[in-house]
């Protein structure tokens, strides 16, 4: 199965979200937060399973820029500093995909660290 390609990526800087359409008609508009806390770095991801760290503190980030990764991704550049992680196309789609999912699960963990979101 073909992955499905971005037509279409904005950034709505007031409003804190990228706006990414596929080809195959699927939209999905994702905060910079969620964005940060889910990138795909190893300084997030970790190098294998349980070698995760859980972002804190990251309710006011912002992309600063995008840059291209030949025609297959894009790297954020986040106001926090982070760059490193690179969001390939079938990565964006699987985090819209799976977004309300994958918001529920940071939320929870953020829980059982004993951590709150501060409101933005």
């Amino acid at each position: 199965m073909k992955t499905p390609t971005p037509t279409e990526i904005k950034l709505h800087q007031v409003s804190r979200l990228l706006e990414v359409s596929f080809d195959d008609g699927s939209v999905f508009k994702f905060s910079c937060e969620f964005l940060r806390v889910h990138s795909p770095s190893a300084e997030v991801r970790g190098h294998g399973i349980g070698q995760e760290t859980l972002q804190l503190d990251k309710e006011n980030v912002t992309i600063t820029e995008i840059e291209p990764v030949g025609q297959y991704a894009i790297k954020p550049i986040f106001s926090d500093g982070h760059k490193t992680g690179i969001f390939s196309w079938q990565e964006l789609h699987r985090l819209g995909t799976q977004q309300e999912e994958l918001w529920q699960n940071y939320l929870a963990q953020l829980k059982a660290a004993g951590h709150e979101r501060k409101a933005h």
